[in-house]
């Protein structure tokens, strides 16, 4: 079990206490808040993310995170809310609407990148690490942006154009939103490489770096757009340029800062869900019986088991057949582990749920209550069971059968042999080479290699010269000059 989840259990046995000394009544100590989650506690999380990002780890596997966290999000989002329209009324819940129903499968889409993260290990499994973390952080945007492009249509007028609609609102956050991270990031860097706005104040830059970050996501959030994508890209864009602007001791510290203030987000995370679980009011709220609990409670999580199983293998699979190189197949105990490690629901599915659900005025209150607690039961049995399984799952399953290899990171070669590669005129390797190879054919025959090179071409002639970065900022005492540092983060 990982250190978030004895936290969970401490809120769980914290609101036992709490309610056992009430005598039943009442366990709100910790209550659980939309706003609280979504202004404070998610912006560090994920921007940290970002930060901390393996960059070269995550851009080589990035077609397959987007695959994964996009496509395989939306149709498991398609599967949920079909199921949930379908098997529903039967269990006797008839009051949710067409947008309840979409909203249901926003909900359950999102995974717990927390929680996930914490069983994984970066050295043992590279490969589903960087695949599963970025997958989870692209997901929970994804599904945000799901949500918020459900909320904003008017289902009153259904027609033919719905499902259109839905797509462009969703292409249109998702797109903005990267954007929007991408240019905050930028313009943190070349403010503080060409104004030099606090240099030799370490309490300025890191103050900076962190309203900028901030920034970023409230703006997002006043535009209506996914404040997670566009924080999680800012802090990507950051750690590319800004970081490298400020001083030595200035690099330490954002990295410790970002770094303590999300676990502390985490741990908030986690308490708060524990002891929100057992707010006795909530489950009062909703007369439903026992067995319309466990009748919808279970209905939700097979729905969720079925939604990732529809992607995780079949695109696994198609991965599979458009790769043409040997040994780079998705072997079925990863795609397994993929599919079993992403079952996990946390404070994401929670927060979607109460902002859908917890404004019933009407009739449909009971109903509004009985999908409230029954995805509480879905987060406590998959963080629980779920969580606690995949680590020695992983090891069961993966670790005792895996074969030595080359670490991922000399899957990409070095710029000297992407040269070779192009056999660029005016260099020594074009003599004898014979006839030059098309970008358009490399690209083609090696994608990850050749995007690579011709953005770091692009980078260190263009963007480096303009935003910063290693090797482009002025030298000051105390500037930073270690290039070890680089290489961790990549």
């Amino acid at each position: 079990m990982n250190r978030l989840q004895h936290f969970f259990w401490y809120g769980l046995c914290a609101g036992a206490v709490v309610l056992l000394a009430s005598k039943g009544n009442s366990s709100k100590i910790l209550v659980f808040s939309e706003d609280l989650f979504f202004l404070y506690l998610l912006p560090p999380i994920i921007f940290n993310a970002g930060f901390q990002v393996k960059k070269k780890q995550f851009f080589k596997n990035f077609t397959i995170i987007l695959m994964f966290g996009i496509f395989g999000t939306v149709i498991s989002f398609c599967l949920i809310s079909v199921g949930a329209f379908l098997l529903f009324n039967r269990i006797g819940v008839t009051s949710l609407n067409t947008q309840d129903y979409l909203a249901v499968g926003a909900i359950l889409s999102a995974t717990d990148t927390v929680c996930t993260l914490q069983v994984l290990s970066q050295d043992e499994t590279p490969f589903l690490y960087s695949v599963i973390f970025g997958e989870g952080v692209v997901n929970d945007a994804t599904s945000i942006v799901l949500f918020n492009a459900v909320q904003s249509l008017d289902f009153n007028n259904i027609d033919a154009m719905i499902s259109l609609k839905l797509l462009g609102t969703f292409l249109y956050l998702f797109f903005t939103s990267t954007i929007l991270g991408v240019v905050a990031g930028l313009l943190s860097a070349f403010i503080i490489k060409t104004l030099y706005f606090g240099r030799h104040s370490t309490d300025r830059e890191v103050a900076l770096m962190m309203i900028m970050a901030y920034l970023s996501y409230m703006l997002a959030e006043l535009l209506n757009l996914s404040g997670i994508l566009t924080v999680f890209f800012c802090g990507i864009v950051m750690s590319h340029y800004t970081w490298h602007n400020v001083t030595q001791s200035s690099r330490i510290t954002t990295k410790h800062a970002f770094a303590t203030m999300s676990f502390i987000a985490e741990t908030f995370i986690f308490l708060y869900v524990g002891m929100d679980a057992l707010d006795i009011d909530k489950w009062k709220a909703s007369s439903a019986s026992a067995g319309t609990f466990i009748a919808v409670s279970s209905t939700l999580f097979a729905l969720v088991l079925v939604g990732r199983a529809a992607f995780v293998y079949p695109l696994a699979n198609f991965i599979n057949c458009i790769r043409k190189r040997d040994g780079s197949n998705i072997a079925f105990r990863k795609q397994f582990i993929m599919w079993w490690a992403g079952l996990m629901r946390g404070a994401v599915t929670i927060a979607l749920s109460y902002n859908q659900f917890s404004n019933s005025d009407d009739e449909d209150t009971q109903d509004s209550a009985l999908m409230i607690t029954s995805t509480i039961i879905v987060v406590l049995f998959s963080t629980v069971v779920f969580g606690s399984i995949t680590k020695p799952l992983i090891e069961a399953v993966l670790l005792r059968h895996a074969k030595p290899n080359v670490s991922d990171a000399t899957d990409i070669p070095s710029l000297d042999d992407l040269r070779l590669m192009f056999i660029e005129n005016g260099e020594p390797s074009d003599m004898g080479a014979g006839p030059r190879r098309s970008s358009l054919r490399l690209l083609l025959t090696h994608p990850t290699w050749t995007v690579h090179y011709l953005w770091r071409k692009f980078d260190d002639r263009f963007m480096r010269p303009v935003f910063g970065g290693r090797g482009f900022v002025p030298f000051v005492p105390g500037s930073p000059t270690g290039a070890s540092d680089e290489a961790s983060r990549t």
